[in-house]
């Protein structure tokens, strides 16, 4: 059926519900951003991987602004995070718009096209008399996913020039094994592993001989992740980075099976190892004097600073370890 000027009774459904400027993000939503933002690099391979790019994971990647001011059909303006938007600066920049969806449904692409859209128009321009925008190339990693899933998804819009389309590529996450995210270096997927395992977690939680296979798939990974780091491929805060954001998704798709949580944990989890701070602490440093000033110095000891108290150090032993005062560390 049709709703209100014209649109399918579903879609302004969706509407409706999106229209709310507090939307609240699952916890998956807040570990998705949380290693686009805080270990950018990873996502490289991603793109390599979801658009068939090339690129050696030494482009720069930049963030665009957080926020858009998206406007609804009744007038309102309602303010929209959008920092899954990226440019990889290499031989060219393009722009990318990445997404996380935790459930297998199309109900994403109403979102991605208001994003793109509202980029497209932030970061346009005007010349002589037209209007030049530049829809970012815009992808879905699905959490979930099922037989219907598709590959590709599509976004048409029918302009008095004529009709437009764009694909999205869709990237599913529970299609990827351990070998191929290790082989394709898809780190980014890690913390997202254990939804392959999701409609197993009551054998798992009731059977423990099953549990040991789970727990020694995540043993594996963590081996594959120590021999990354002591080859220098990731470093000491992306991999704890990667546990860290590992046990937050666990600590949420699996609440209902302790034994499961129990399990991973075990092997995933544990204190943040005094060898561990010290490396996060020495690559601040070296990042610092690659800065070559002071200033740069200081704002990497805010930076190394903010690292070691994500990974849970009390203040005074920050404080002590970036050589600054305890009152300098509360302040940042």
């Amino acid at each position: 059926g049709q709703g209100k000027a014209g649109i399918p009774a579903r879609l302004e459904v969706y509407l409706m519900k999106t229209a709310n400027s507090k939307i609240v993000n699952t916890p998956y939503d807040d570990v998705f951003r949380t290693l686009l933002n805080d270990c950018s690099r990873l996502i490289i391979p991603v793109i390599n991987e979801v658009f068939h790019e090339c690129y050696s994971g030494e482009e720069k990647v930049v963030f665009s602004p957080e926020i858009h001011f998206l406007n609804q059909q009744d007038g309102e303006e309602v303010k929209r995070i959008t920092d899954s938007s990226f440019t990889i600066v290499g031989k060219e920049k393009k722009k990318f718009l990445y997404e996380c969806q935790s459930t297998a449904d199309s109900s994403m692409l109403v979102r991605i096209f208001e994003y793109a859209t509202q980029i497209a128009l932030d970061q346009g321009e005007i010349i002589e008399s037209t209007l030049k925008v530049e829809i970012p190339h815009s992808a879905i990693l699905f959490l979930r996913s099922t037989r219907s899933t598709p590959d590709k998804m599509k976004i048409e819009m029918t302009t008095p020039g004529g009709t437009v389309s764009f694909d999205i590529p869709v990237m599913k996450a529970q299609k990827y094994g351990i070998d191929e995210i290790f082989e394709k270096n898809l780190l980014f997927l890690i913390p997202f592993y254990i939804f392959s395992h999701e409609s197993r977690f009551e054998e798992y939680n009731n059977d423990k001989n099953k549990l040991a296979t789970l727990k020694a798939e995540y043993a594996d990974i963590m081996a594959r992740l120590d021999q990354l780091l002591e080859k220098g491929s990731i470093s000491a805060y992306t991999r704890k980075i990667i546990m860290e954001m590992s046990d937050k998704v666990l600590e949420n798709i699996a609440q209902k099976y302790e034994h499961v949580r129990e399990g991973v944990k075990s092997v995933m989890g544990g204190k943040v190892l005094e060898h561990e701070a010290k490396s996060i602490l020495r690559e601040g440093w070296q990042q610092g004097r690659r800065e070559g000033e002071d200033y740069g110095r200081m704002e990497q000891a805010k930076e190394t600073a903010f690292n070691l108290r994500t990974i849970g150090l009390e203040e005074e032993t920050i404080a002590k370890m970036v050589n600054v005062p305890v009152s300098v560390i509360r302040e940042w």
